[in-house]
């Protein structure tokens, strides 16, 4: 079965608070870096954003606290209903990658998947009639490191870059690959973020 990825502007409800503190601050981009589901339908949520918004996040009743890390970055614990993924996704059974955008409302998802379960998101939204806008969807291949980036991914593995303690500094293993440090930082953040999204689903299934 093909695996697409979908990148899709969805609606936010009223009452989920990403939705109604963008509505309140319609030129603020909200950016959630990290979203974790919490027992009992509760949810946490690490953030960032282009305005200070932090009272309206405060004061929105679907949050529990908010933890400030600045004027403009900030984590939020969210009661059982107050915002988490809507019932769509947990029904069809898929996450959208980190980090997403919010503004004005809207929250624009990238989401990888099963043709199938596409169509049934989909459906889903047109069933709960919440708007959404199917921006782009594309096949994803089944090779998931380029030459290069697999060169780069075992040369670091071998290396012990990412053994703990660290074995090899970047700038050795930069030397080792002949590159400029800032050059195989950027590799090595594309190779990981590509190996984290491939493997999301599997590490929440074994770390209940």
């Amino acid at each position: 079965m093909g695996v697409q990825q979908v990148r899709i502007e969805v609606r936010l409800p009223e009452g989920h608070w990403a939705g109604d503190v963008t509505r309140s601050h319609p030129s603020a981009i909200l950016r959630i870096e990290e979203h974790m589901p919490l027992m009992k339908g509760r949810g946490a949520a690490k953030a960032s954003c282009s305005e200070d918004i932090s009272i309206t996040v405060g004061e929105h009743p679907g949050i529990e606290e908010v933890r400030a890390f600045g004027s403009q970055q900030f984590a939020v614990d969210i009661i059982a209903g107050g915002g988490g993924f809507l019932k769509p996704l947990l029904r069809v059974g898929v996450i959208p990658h980190t980090p997403f955008e919010v503004r004005d409302g809207w929250v624009d998802w990238t989401i990888a998947c099963a043709q199938g379960k596409v169509r049934d998101l989909i459906a889903g939204f047109e069933e709960e009639r919440i708007p959404y806008r199917l921006l782009s969807t594309r096949g994803v291949s089944s090779r998931m490191l380029t030459p290069r980036q697999r060169l780069v991914f075992d040369t670091a593995t071998q290396e012990g870059f990412y053994d703990v303690p660290r074995r090899v500094t970047l700038t050795a293993l930069a030397a080792r690959l002949d590159v400029a440090k800032s050059t195989l930082s950027a590799q090595l953040q594309r190779i990981e973020s590509t190996i984290m999204h491939a493997f999301a689903d599997e590490v929440r299934k074994r770390s209940p």
